[in-house]
């Protein structure tokens, strides 16, 4: 099964940017969707964006449009989050999520231990 590692959280201001890894290892990216997710202090996970296994499907959350792009790189087995124009509300500590989908179409999820990430008003 594939193994996720999440990196390049940190302390930055408002306004400030910040990218995002998600390197996998154990199988090769290329054989899931993959997914960035966050968690408040005191708040459920929530969706922020997905990507495709072929990366040309992407979908973000409303909030976080035209801020925030994902990519992948599969000959690197990475996934990416670039941030931009970071807001308060955007603290959070990040996930990476990987699917994967069996023979019967039954979806296999897989999460990395997340990265924080923390903008300074």
């Amino acid at each position: 099964q594939v193994r996720l590692e999440e990196s390049g959280g940190g302390l930055v201001q408002a306004g400030g940017s910040l990218r995002l890894s998600c390197a996998a290892s154990g199988r090769s990216l290329s054989n899931y969707a993959m997914a960035w997710f966050r968690q408040a202090p005191g708040k459920e996970r929530e969706f922020v964006a997905s990507i495709s296994r072929i990366g040309t499907a992407t979908s973000y959350l409303d909030s976080v449009r035209g801020r925030f792009t994902i990519s992948r790189d599969d000959a690197k087995n990475t996934m990416y989050l670039q941030m931009g124009s970071l807001k308060s509300e955007d603290t959070a500590v990040y996930y990476c999520k990987a699917t994967s989908m069996d023979s019967s179409g039954a979806p296999s999820h897989y999460w990395g231990q997340g990265t924080q990430v923390t903008v300074s008003s």
